[in-house]
């Protein structure tokens, strides 16, 4: 029997990269997980688009126990948003030079030993292809354990299994302020507005997971103010010195 073949996860902190985890860990036999890889600006060392400090990304892969990957994805010289990022689709920066700076890391993993990188992507077709045709450039493969499942299923499941979110984004064109801070769980999907998917796949919220079956541990955190970069509103969270509960940290709607 053949061992199962070393993986990277590409970890975002939110709720979509925890499932994948999850189900990669649960039904894909054939791979191992050894490694996340997150991407943050140059300009404000966070997550691309989620606006999470490098600290916190930290405290995640530590209670997952796998190490963690930086890509740093460099700014225009006069970026607007401090926690705006990199990808297919935005403007900070071009795709050429995200595409270049992903190509390289995607070199390092292969010549590192990984053959595979999972992903947390649902149904977004142009963005599988852009990234498929990266990997096939660093000779790597594609995994992508979520793929082509009902979004409200996805939701319901991620509740089910336990794991424990808040949001710390959204798009305030799709979703309002009142959205922000609050954990991820019945009540929060039923307020979302007709025509905004419940995964937020379409980018209509982001979020951060601090516990779940994955963890070894909750990711400690404690949640700040409101910071406003049109059309995005973010919700600021520090790294924090006492344990998580959806009591003491989660913003309510109407709380913040």
């Amino acid at each position: 029997m053949r061992a199962p073949r070393t993986a990277a996860l590409l970890w975002s902190g939110g709720k979509d990269s925890a499932l994948a985890l999850h189900h990669a860990r649960q039904s894909h036999p054939d791979i191992r997980i050894t490694q996340l890889v997150t991407c943050v600006s140059q300009a404000y060392d966070r997550v691309s688009m989620h606006g999470v400090r490098r600290e916190l990304i930290r405290d995640q892969a530590d209670a997952l126990g796998l190490p963690v990957e930086f890509v740093t994805i460099p700014s225009h010289d006069r970026p607007t948003c401090p926690v705006a990022g990199s990808g297919p689709g935005t403007t900070f920066p071009p795709n050429d030079v995200y595409s270049t700076i992903v190509l390289a890391a995607f070199g390092r993993l292969a010549a590192g030993g990984v053959e595979v990188v999972v992903f947390g992507d649902i149904f977004l077709e142009d963005l599988r292809a852009y990234r498929d045709q990266l990997l096939a450039h660093a000779g790597l493969e594609g995994r992508y354990p979520l793929w082509g499942r009902d979004t409200g299923d996805l939701y319901a499941e991620f509740v089910a299994l336990g794991f424990e979110a808040v949001t710390i984004c959204v798009d305030t064109a799709r979703l309002t302020e009142d959205h922000l801070g609050r954990a991820l769980d019945r009540a929060f999907r039923d307020s979302l507005p007709p025509g905004v998917d419940p995964c937020g796949e379409r980018g209509e919220y982001h979020s951060f997971t601090f516990d779940g079956p994955p963890f070894d541990r909750p990711v400690r955190f404690i949640p700040g103010d409101i910071h406003r970069h049109e059309p995005f509103a973010f919700r600021e969270l520090f790294p924090g010195d006492s344990t998580p509960t959806g009591s003491n940290v989660v913003q309510r709607a109407g709380a913040v």
